[in-house]
């Protein structure tokens, strides 16, 4: 596949919408040469460029995004830092090292984003409060006894909530069952994004809009921009679902388009018809249920389609459609709020591999790459990122020991196969969703 600039679409909806206006950064223009580039502004590549420029501060590192900062996956996600992750089905005696290593990776990205939004007073709307994991029909009402099970097994705080209890809290009836987790962070991601961006270390230079269209393996690598190209020792590939387009695991994952809608701010009057609660995030057990938020800023974002879409995000028309569908899950759960408009929906593409594997390591001697999120990279990615480039210089802990550990990925088959079973894998998140939805 040729790459253009038009390979790396984008729209003006989405978290970053809600921020002030900022200035990007300009576009890669002629020719460089560096020792080090990283390809990729989310969260895993700002936490890799991060890291590099700690290792070699008298060097230079080049980060590069397609889009502008906060318009990718890591701006477009949820808001939720996850620290420990949900595992679907009955607790698994022979899996509980490996749920033990995922949320060690997952506890050591909160603890670096903690530490980078608090040393550079990165306003993102961060809250340590944990989430709320809720169930309303019968499927996820099994799931949320499984994860009762999993969590007492792993020895995490928790809380059980009855539906009384929940809808005190929350202001809605909804749901019959719950869980309270209090480890993991709620944010404004586009704010966490451009946040991280803005207060790079010196030797880091951030070009937006600067989409790789080639890579020219060898030594050094050169990469192809439209503008111009770079010539480094070290790429380093922080992507994710998009990484095929750039020739890397292809046959390993895929993009599943998810979609969501913001309210307008509340007044008090309407904030104070809901729980006891000013801010809070709601994830179903149902693994197709809705996302469900009270920002800091007091809107209500509530996220409750995913689909194979071609790993692309949607256009205006389709999200419309869409809305209607975010608009009937925020009225079963609001019936108080009906009368309160959506503000504007947004669309974001997740990676998910084919068993829910992450990748991490080695592409070649001198190209590396994270990625393969499923759904819980902002905290993931940070830890993946500033592992990456860890390891790419020899380092040695228990980080990167977890990273490598990953189970090895599935195959996915071509075209035209691809996108049948990538439709019906994605499809099957939603079977018995019910009332979660």
């Amino acid at each position: 596949m040729t790459l253009s600039a038009q390979s790396f679409t984008t729209d003006n909806h989405g978290w970053a919408e809600l921020l002030p206006t900022r200035t990007a950064k300009q576009q890669l223009k002629g020719s460089k040469r560096v020792p080090y580039v990283v390809i990729g502004a989310g969260v895993t590549g700002l936490s890799c460029a991060r890291r590099l420029a700690e290792l070699h501060p008298n060097d230079e590192i080049i980060l590069l995004d397609a889009r502008k900062v906060g318009q990718g996956a890591s701006g477009r996600n949820s808001g939720y830092a996850v620290a420990i992750s949900q595992f679907s089905g009955p607790f698994d005696k022979s899996q509980a090292a490996n749920y033990r290593r995922v949320n060690r990776i997952n506890e050591s990205g909160l603890n670096l984003l903690r530490e980078h939004v608090h040393s550079n007073a990165i306003d993102c709307q961060w809250q340590e409060e944990g989430f709320f994991h809720t169930s309303a029909d019968g499927y996820s009402a099994r799931e949320c006894r499984f994860f009762g099970e999993y969590l007492n097994q792993l020895e995490h705080d928790h809380t059980l909530l009855n539906q009384d209890e929940l809808t005190q809290q929350l202001g809605t009836s909804l749901y019959k069952t719950g869980i309270h987790v209090p480890s993991g962070v709620l944010l404004q991601p586009a704010a966490l994004v451009q946040g991280l961006a803005d207060s790079l270390p010196n030797n880091v230079t951030l070009y937006e809009s600067s989409p790789v269209l080639k890579i020219e393996r060898g030594t050094p690598v050169k990469l192809i921009l439209e503008m111009g190209d770079v010539i480094a020792d070290k790429v380093f590939v922080a992507t994710n679902y998009e990484a095929p387009k750039l020739g890397f695991i292809k046959r390993h994952i895929i993009g599943s388009t998810l979609s969501g809608s913001f309210t307008r701010k509340l007044t008090e009057e309407e904030l104070n018809s809901l729980g006891s609660l000013k801010k809070w995030g709601v994830l179903s057990l149902h693994s197709g249920g809705a996302t469900v938020r009270l920002t800091l800023d007091g809107r209500i974002s509530l996220r409750n389609t995913a689909e194979y879409h071609g790993a692309v995000l949607m256009s205006d028309s389709l999200l419309a459609k869409r809305q209607a569908i975010h608009r009937a899950a925020f009225e079963k759960r609001f019936p108080q709020l009906a009368h309160v408009p959506f503000e504007c929906a947004w669309s974001g593409v997740e990676g998910i591999s084919q068993n829910f594997t992450n990748f991490f390591g080695n592409q070649s001697d001198n190209i590396l790459l994270a990625g393969g999120y499923n759904g819980s990279g902002v905290s993931r990615g940070t830890a993946f990122g500033a592992a990456l480039a860890d390891y790419a210089n020899g380092g040695q802990s228990s980080l990167i020991d977890d990273c490598l550990a990953s189970a090895p990925a599935s195959w996915i088959p071509p075209r035209p196969f691809l996108d049948v079973g990538a439709f019906f894998k994605v499809k099957m998140r939603f079977i018995g969703v019910g009332l979660d939805r």
